[in-house]
């Protein structure tokens, strides 16, 4: 199969230079091309058009988002932004997001080369999924076939081991969710078609710190429910919802008949943290047939172990579906193991949700 053609958009030439190294480095990629501005970028457009562009958010002459915004409206190419992230930042990139972009890299004030080299896994992950993800009714460009992946570690390597069987069924529900590439947006969609009695949720979304706090902030503001980023000890409310923090791990825990989050820190799971694994295999032990376990859009396959154990342990298990995934990676792979209940388009998940936790 062709191989992926990215085009790398960034006014600072040692990351031009470190990003087309690390790219060119997977046989299923090919940089066919860099530029220092979004003028540049878009010669470089017309001459060739890319499978995925890892664009800035910082440059002269223009800036990032503004170009998302004209090349979505003109030519809709898969983007992946590429900025440094501070707290004051966040806020940038989900105006990027919503703009069209798939997903985020990121690269320090300091020390950007070594850092998105020690990060080069994780940036050949991201720009796969995005030539993978639908933009705008463009279709996602099949993956080319690779040497196997390098060894991923399980949720074993975070979860504590069992300490007993899951409550009997109770009058509580509690509904965790796990979602990565174009997951953003497709939550939003869910958790503003929800009441705000709806039962305690838990996400893990796959986003870098800081980056999370700001997206729970964006989403309290136009839901019903309230929405915040998990700290350690949170007790999950109905009415409340809690999305894992960028670079820890979060777990579904109890106490009698209460549950509560445990925020901690840990090795890469699925070369993600937080893990969806994590967070699913947690509540199939911790809830048992009192949980939800929800997949949505993402690459890769994690989640998709922990809502077979979710379902095999009496949880109702549900998995979006293609053609409303931006990216049918985790849901696929959750459906072929056979962990869902049931397949769902993401405009009917907000209603299934409130449904199976009904009394």
């Amino acid at each position: 199969m062709p191989k992926i053609r990215v085009l790398i958009v960034d006014d600072s030439a040692s990351v031009r230079q470190t990003m087309a190294s690390i790219l060119a480095e997977d046989p299923a990629i090919e940089v066919v091309g860099t530029a220092a501005d979004p003028f540049s970028a878009a010669k470089r457009i017309q001459e060739q058009v890319p499978d995925v562009i890892t664009l800035d958010v910082e440059m002269p002459r223009m800036d990032g988002i503004t170009f998302l915004k004209k090349l979505m409206q003109q030519c809709p190419v898969p983007v992946v932004m590429c900025s440094s992230l501070t707290e004051n930042g966040s806020e940038t990139l989900l105006q990027a997001m919503e703009a069209g972009a798939v997903d985020v890299i990121l690269k320090p004030k300091v020390g950007v080369a070594d850092h998105l080299a020690e990060h080069h896994l994780q940036i050949r992950d991201v720009v796969k999924a995005a030539a993978r993800a639908k933009v705008r009714g463009r279709p996602g460009k099949p993956m080319p076939r690779t040497e196997p992946p390098a060894q991923k570690l399980t949720a074993d390597a975070v979860l504590p081991p069992p300490s007993g069987k899951p409550m009997s069924r109770t009058t509580e529900m509690v509904v965790c969710m796990g979602a990565s590439t174009g997951g953003t947006e497709a939550l939003r969609e869910v958790l503003e078609a929800l009441p705000a009695n709806s039962p305690g949720i838990v996400i893990v979304q796959h986003m870098p710190e800081h980056f999370t706090r700001a997206f729970a902030q964006r989403l309290n503001g136009l839901c019903e429910v309230d929405v915040k980023e998990a700290a350690d000890g949170d007790p999950v409310l109905r009415g409340h919802v809690l999305i894992a923090p960028g670079g820890k791990h979060t777990m579904l825990e109890r106490q009698g008949a209460r549950y509560y989050v445990s925020v901690r820190d840990g090795p890469l799971v699925s070369r993600h943290r937080p893990s969806v694994d994590v967070l699913f295999r947690s509540a199939a032990r911790a809830a048992g047939s009192n949980a939800v376990g929800i997949i949505m859009t993402g690459m890769g396959d994690d989640g998709a172990r922990g809502l077979l154990e979710m379902r095999q342990a009496g949880a109702r298990t549900f998995a979006q579906d293609e053609a409303s995934s931006i990216v049918f990676g985790m849901p696929k792979e959750a459906i072929a193991r056979e962990a869902a209940d049931k397949i769902i388009p993401l405009g009917h998940i907000a209603r299934e949700l409130l449904t199976a936790t009904a009394r």
